[in-house]
């Protein structure tokens, strides 16, 4: 059993560590809103357990409290965010107005976004769209600790995928998912609870199956999604390369093994051939297609069709993609979120630090 916190709670710490290191007041708002909206959905790796992470990154001055963040090119449906080294729980809603505003003017909203840093769960981010009646995309890229199919070499990061689509009487359909077998904060909650890795997540420095959660320390690497070649891990690897581009290569940011580490004791890579880590967002007005009640009528339909399918078990009802998470959060903001041991004990050590009261 860890401790349980309200959602206020963490928000507000949260909110007061961002002041505390600098932020404004309507930055420390929105960093402590994108942080905690991982817990609410049950990403607990994404959330408050990484906020010491952040504080480090700002100590080593890879993490700019008040970044002046701009539009650097651009075209009526397109765009390239300079981040200007700040929060990427910072820099991604901003881009993503952006996005939304250009898909009120032209139908659709395309932004790149250079020299940012991580910004927690790709899905809150797609998920802005919603109210807008648009589809959402948001992705980006991350440090490397995943090696392509066939290699022993750390290439890629686990860079996720999030859509969100709106409906009309049904919850929107919200997939967020990385493109590796599991994200690297989910080896770090095993790595607290002392428990070993499912076959498929992670391999050694000499490139064979192992379940130690520690392995990455050791030079070891996560996999693509899949696994290994019989489970079509190529096919995560191409996943992971798609994103790595639309978020690199395309805005002139860091990709593939260039990528900054999130740890701020990982030495950064030498050469560097961007600036900062990448996202990619996307906004689409679902009526830029036809009409929107015609659109919302049918995705009804699919997701009653879907959540009606035939299960394997009685005991497992067939879910679509955004469920599980929109139940963790109404359960949570009613009862609470409970953090692992270590992550309240990091978080009161910080408080104490900033004299920030938990």
């Amino acid at each position: 059993m860890g401790t349980i916190y309200t959602y206020h709670q963490l928000l507000s710490f949260a909110e007061s560590i961002f002041l505390k290191i600098g932020c404004s007041e309507s930055d420390a708002k929105i960093a402590a809103q994108s942080l905690l909206i991982a817990d609410l959905r049950g990403v607990d790796s994404h959330g408050v357990a990484r906020l010491s992470g952040y504080v480090r990154l700002w100590e080593v001055n890879r993490i700019n409290a008040n970044p002046f963040i701009k539009i650097i090119h651009e075209t009526p449906s397109t765009g390239v965010i300079d981040g200007d080294s700040g929060l990427g729980l910072v820099v991604a809603p901003f881009a993503m107005n952006v996005a939304i505003e250009k898909a009120k003017q032209f139908g659709s909203g395309w932004i790149s976004v250079q020299n940012s840093n991580h910004f927690g769960i790709a899905g809150q981010f797609a998920m802005m769209a919603l109210d807008h009646e648009m589809i959402g995309i948001a992705m980006t890229n991350a440090s490397a600790l995943v090696a392509p199919t066939f290699s022993k070499e750390r290439m890629l990061g686990t860079n996720p995928i999030a859509v969100a689509v709106p409906a009309g009487a049904e919850p929107a359909f919200v997939a967020d998912f990385a493109t590796t077998t599991a994200a690297n904060g989910k080896l770090e909650i095993l790595q607290r609870k002392n428990e070993q890795v499912p076959d498929g997540w992670v391999q050694d420095k000499a490139g064979l199956s192992s379940n130690d959660a520690h392995e990455l320390k050791k030079g070891g690497s996560l996999l693509p999604l899949g696994g290994n070649r019989e489970h079509s891990s190529h096919k995560g690897y191409m996943l992971g390369s798609i994103v790595d581009i639309f978020s690199g290569v395309l805005s002139g940011a860091n990709f593939g093994p260039w990528v900054p580490p999130f740890p701020a004791y990982v030495p950064m890579p030498e050469n560097l051939p961007g600036k900062g880590i990448g996202h990619f967002f996307g906004a689409m007005r679902i009526d830029a297609f036809g009409p929107s009640e015609n659109f919302k009528k049918n995705m009804d339909l699919w997701i009653r069709r879907f959540r009606s399918a035939a299960p394997v078990s009685t005991d497992q009802p067939v879910i679509v993609p955004g469920d599980p998470e929109r139940e963790i959060e109404k359960y949570r903001l009613e009862n609470g979120i409970e953090l692992l041991t270590e992550v309240a004990e990091d978080l009161i050590a910080l408080g104490n630090k900033f004299a920030v009261n938990l």
